[in-house]
């Protein structure tokens, strides 16, 4: 079969398992399919994004806001790093803990943030990896707004913290800071190219 229509059927394949997992229908074997082959892949990539992100606030400049009613890129920070951890565990939990996550007074910067985060990430990822189709397909309850199986909170946990790094991102340049490459260069992470291989 040629490259383009196989494609073309993976991605209908795809949309077809996520439209069961978010009505309920979700056969044991596809919860796998998707722990695998989408979402462990692309929540690898965004860990190491997302770290390069919150790595890139100038550590002197925590308290940036672009507006009186925003977030300081420091609390924007670990908005992102304790919303995945409550994410993630409740996935693998099999149900969420709504208490709040409150930053250890020990993270001062923006540098702690992210060595925090990777530290969360690197304890949760096993878990997550080694679970199993029955506990993937486990109806979990979010607020009492939505009652889907744990996998599917995988994909709202990427969008939610893709939007917070996104609007992070736009703080840094103001901040001081450079913006790293997110989905391929940046302006300065091509000029930093530029000026290494000179």
């Amino acid at each position: 079969m040629p490259a383009e229509p196989l494609r073309q059927l993976r991605r209908r394949a795809l949309a077809d398992l996520y439209f069961a997992a978010m009505t309920q229908t979700l056969p044991p074997d596809y919860a796998l399919f998707l722990l695998r082959t989408v979402f462990l892949p692309a929540l690898e990539r965004e860990i190491a994004t997302t770290r390069r992100v919150m790595e890139a606030i100038p550590l002197d400049k925590g308290d940036y806001r672009p507006d009186a009613v925003s977030k300081t890129a420091l609390e924007l920070a670990w908005h992102i790093a304790a919303s995945e951890k409550r994410f993630f565990n409740g996935i693998a939990d099999g149900g969420f803990d709504f208490a709040p996550v409150p930053k250890p007074d020990s993270l001062k910067n923006s540098a702690d943030v992210a060595r925090w985060y990777g530290e969360m990430i690197a304890a949760i990822l096993p878990r997550l990896q080694q679970m199993s189709a029955e506990q993937l397909g486990k109806i979990i309850d979010f607020r009492g707004i939505m009652q889907v199986p744990a996998v599917t909170y995988f994909q709202i946990a990427l969008m939610h913290s893709v939007h917070h790094r996104g609007q992070l991102s736009t703080y840094l340049r103001p901040a001081g800071g450079k913006v790293p490459s997110i989905y391929g260069e940046s302006y300065d992470s091509a000029e930093a190219r530029k000026l290494s291989s000179q």
